[in-house]
This record gives structure tokens, C-alpha cells and sequence, in this order.
């Protein structure tokens, strides 16, 4: 990409493909929540509100993207960029509240934020709200729209917000470079670049490989699919051990592969697993920022890539890892086709009730991550109170210092909570099979936590019942018509049970 190319400006700035989705969908259903980013720091100790606010202020002065409306001209969808916007934090302060009531309105409001949608036309698409629990205690809630920002446009803001803040902290300027292209300069290259050979030779490369693919995969549910996808979800989280974690690490060198993609090889295994189905088709994001320029802008850039394995046959978890690494290869090297354009080129049989193309998505985060170091402040997480699940399931992964982190975004219509705990169960013990024997084939690979196999070989087995007394067989019948005289025996059943064991 030729930074000179990109520096383009023009009244009517078109979308990038990935924007225009968004958009469309926008179109079909407004005042969804779908696509909101939200973001919790807890903020401990002195703060400066002003410095704070200065420093939001900054970043959305920097980055084009934080100051774009979409509106509709003549039919076509079209970016609006502001020159300026005005923009301010919203403070609530809880200060003159007890601890309980302090922690439902903060929950209430972290709730509000999350779920609360975006007007692409008239509103600005990040927000924040400071809410005040005492001078030494905050949380800081910011909310973005996905069509101008994702998963590492998050760890960019939270990078120079660190920076700025500390610097106006000492009353220094902006110590940050200027941007030398934003966001709009992308989508204009990304729509004169993918076109012609380029375009047709990653859309052969996807066509070819995604031929016959399954419609759906059918995961053992807790309700039955509802004919429209509500897109209504909840999340649960587990952690993996250090050393769980370093045993995986030290299996992806030894293999050749990727954590990534010894991850996947394990997840599809567990799909597997539980389908039955050989051909395991799971959606998974991929940063798209294959050129410097574009690292350190705020912006939509994330692509997905449908991922699809081959575990026909019974592999071996070593040669499903040789699968999934050459898959995985041709993929990446295919990268820039927007899933957008997939699915249309595609054109897959649509039902309203789930996802096309896939309905399973994986994710490892390795975006940099972000170190918040406020002077004067320690921070944490907040963890987000949102309420969607864009699929049927979602595994989204992070490799912390002290471990992996997975988080689970299932859709509540298909699933319960305690479905998704015994499966958080199922996977551990399959990785902890996977680092002991890599050479097992899959299908025997175990799945059941130490509980499950008590609960089926012991506590579940014990079927042994003392009658009172030995009596006929007569007799213990009329006894039982006695104590339910309505329950009419089906004699049907009987001669064919009779007929069956003969």
C-alpha cells in the first residue's frame, strides 16, 4: 500500500466493504446493540477529570473515524467526516449512596452503556460515562460502534489514552505522531485495489474450498432453534491453568504450528465430538492490518475468515494439527477477500434462524496488549453487562501472563448456562488429553470431567432395589394397580417387547 495513493479526500467518501455490512444491517434493524464495543476500566485513586477528558478529546481529534456519520445520499451509503464534533464525558456521581446502592446504579449504568444503541446518522459513535463512587474510586465506561472501530482498535485507544493522559498530567503536549493516513484513505484503496484479478483470484482460492459446504452444524441444543435468530446471549468465562497453558505452548513449537491453530484443532475436535459431523466449518477474526500504516489507526479493519477442517478418518490429534496448519496457511494467504464479498459471491441458502456460512466462531486475541499505566491510578477491568451473541457460540481466547483466558458468547435461546459450565469441563479435559497424547486419535480422546465419569460408571449404575419381602411377579403387579388404578397397560408395547426378544 503507497501511503501517497491513500491521501484522498472527497465529498462523498464510499464505505469499506466491511462498513457497509454493518450499514446494510443497520438498515434492516435499527436500534440494535449488536455491534457496540463496550470498554470498563476501574480506576483507583486520585484522578484528574480534565486531563481525562483532554485526552478523549485528543483521540477522536486524531482519529477520523471517531468523528464519521453514515447517511444515506441518492440510495448509496456514505461517510460524513466531521471536522470537529463536541464531545464530552457524561459524570454521574454516586458519591452520596451506600455501597449496595452504589453498585446497582454503576451495574445499571455499565448495563445502559453496553446495550443502549447508536444513531450511524446523527450521534457521535463513541461514548463514555464516569461514573463517581468516591475521590479516590471511578469507573470509566466507553462505548464505540463496530463500523468504526474492533478488537485492536481497543487496545490503540486505550495505548493513547496512556500516553496523553500522563502528558497532560505534566502540562506537556501531545507527545504522540501525527497520523500519516485514516481510515477513509483505507476504504478508498481497499475498493480500487480489490478488484479484477485480484479479486477473482482470492474468490477461486474461497469458492473451491468452501464447495458443498455443510448448512448448518448441528449442535446438541437445550431448546429447539427458534425460527428467528434473536441474537439475544450471555457470556461466561474460565481460566486455564499457567501450566495447562505452557504444555500447549510447548506442543505448538514441538508440532510446528501455532497456539492458534493447536487451539482450533482442539476446538474442532470438541465440535466433532459432539455433532458427530467430519466437516467443522467455524467463522474466525483476523486483524487485516497487514501494512504499518495502518497499526496504530482506530477503524472497522477486522476480517473473517471461514475456517473449514477435515477430520474424516479419525486422525490423530498430531495429524489434525497437520490439517489444520496447511488450512489455516492457504487461508491467511487469502486473507483480503472481505467475508462480505464472500458471502455474496457464495450466495448460501439463507434462514432467518441462523448464521450463514458458519454459526461457530473461534477467536485468539493477540492484538498487543495494552498496559494502562495512569500515573496516580491502578486499574482493572469492568467486566461489559452486554446482552447479544452475534452466533450460535463463541469461544474467544486470550493468552494472559498468568495463563489463557477463554470467554464463552452463546446464544441463551439454544443454550443454558449450565450446558455451557459442563462444556468450559468437556474442553479442559481434552486439552490436558491433547498435551499427554497428541498421537490418540480424536475419537478417543477424553471428554467427561472426573465428576461426569463417577456420576455414568458409579453414582448412575447403582440400579440395585430391595424389595420388602420375595414375592411372585403376580403379586407385585397388583400391588402396583393398586397404587395407580387409572394407568392402563399398553399391551401393544408388551407384545412387541415379548415378540422382539425371541
Amino acid at each position: 500500500m503507497n501511503t501517497e495513493e491513500l491521501l484522498i479526500s472527497t465529498e462523498e467518501l464510499p464505505l469499506s466493504y466491511a462498513q457497509q455490512r454493518l450499514w446494510f444491517l443497520d438498515q434492516l434493524e435499527p436500534n440494535s446493540a449488536l455491534y457496540n464495543i463496550p470498554i470498563g476500566l476501574h480506576l483507583e485513586g486520585t484522578l484528574n477529570q480534565a486531563a481525562l477528558e483532554q485526552s478523549l478529546q485528543e483521540i477522536i481529534a486524531r482519529h477520523e473515524a471517531l468523528r464519521t456519520n453514515f447517511v444515506t445520499v441518492n440510495g448509496q451509503a456514505t461517510q460524513i467526516i466531521h471536522e470537529e464534533i463536541t464531545w464530552t464525558i457524561s459524570v454521574v456521581d454516586l458519591t452520596d449512596l451506600s455501597t449496595t446502592e452504589q453498585q446497582i446504579a454503576a451495574q445499571k449504568l455499565n448495563k445502559q452503556q453496553a446495550t443502549q444503541p447508536f444513531d450511524l446518522e446523527k450521534e457521535p459513535l463513541i461514548r463514555a460515562i464516569l461514573v463517581r463512587f468516591s475521590e479516590t474510586e471511578q469507573w470509566l465506561l466507553l462505548c464505540m460502534h463496530h463500523i468504526v472501530s474492533d478488537g485492536w482498535s481497543t487496545g490503540v485507544l486505550i495505548q493513547e489514552l496512556t500516553t496523553l493522559y500522563n502528558a497532560y498530567l505534566q502540562g506537556q503536549p501531545s507527545p504522540l505522531t501525527p497520523l500519516t493516513i485514516q481510515y477513509a484513505d483505507f476504504a478508498i484503496w481497499q475498493r480500487e485495489w480489490l478488484q479484477g484479478e485480484v479479486r477473482q483470484r482470492q474468490l477461486n482460492y474461497w469458492q473451491n474450498q468452501l464447495a458443498d459446504i455443510p448448512e448448518l452444524l448441528s449442535l446438541p441444543t437445550d431448546r429447539p432453534r427458534p425460527a428467528v435468530q434473536t441474537f439475544v446471549g450471555a457470556h461466561q468465562e474460565f481460566t486455564l491453568s499457567a501450566q495447562l497453558t505452557s504444555q500447549l505452548t510447548q506442543l505448538s513449537q514441538k508440532q510446528g504450528v501455532t497456539l492458534f491453530m493447536t487451539l482450533l484443532a482442539a476446538f474442532d475436535t470438541l465440535l466433532y465430538r459432539y455433532t458427530g459431523q467430519s466437516d467443522i466449518v467455524v467463522g474466525s477474526p483476523i486483524a487485516n492490518r497487514n501494512q504499518s500504516e495502518l497499526e496504530g489507526l482506530i477503524g472497522f479493519f477486522v476480517n473473517t475468515l471461514v475456517m473449514r477442517t477435515d477430520l474424516s478418518g479419525n486422525p490423530t490429534f498430531s495429524e489434525l494439527l497437520s490439517r489444520v496448519r496447511e488450512m489455516a496457511m492457504d487461508a491467511y494467504a487469502h486473507q483480503d477477500l472481505p467475508f462480505e464479498m464472500l458471502v455474496e459471491a457464495l450466495q448460501p441458502e439463507r434462514d432467518l434462524s441462523y448464521t450463514p456460512l458458519f454459526q461457530v466462531l473461534f477467536a485468539l486475541q493477540n492484538t498487543p496488549v495494552s498496559v494502562v499505566e495512569l500515573n496516580g491510578l491502578t486499574l482493572s477491568q469492568v467486566p461489559p453487562k452486554s446482552q447479544t451473541a452475534k452466533f450460535d457460540l463463541t469461544l474467544a481466547m486470550e493468552n494472559r501472563v498468568d495463563g489463557l483466558v477463554g470467554v464463552w458468547e452463546y446464544s441463551t435461546d439454544l443454550f443454558d448456562a449450565d450446558t455451557i459450565k459442563r462444556m468450559t469441563g468437556h474442553l479442559v479435559t481434552l486439552l490436558e488429553a491433547i498435551v499427554a497424547h497428541p498421537q490418540q486419535p480424536i475419537s478417543q480422546l477424553p471428554l467427561l470431567t472426573d465428576i461426569e465419569q463417577q456420576q455414568l460408571l458409579v453414582d448412575w449404575n447403582q440400579t440395585q432395589i430391595d424389595y420388602p419381602t420375595p414375592q411372585c411377579l403376580h403379586k407385585l403387579f397388583e400391588k402396583q394397580v393398586e397404587i395407580n388404578p387409572n394407568e392402563s397397560l399398553n399391551f401393544e408395547f408388551l407384545s412387541e417387547t415379548q415378540s422382539s426378544n425371541h
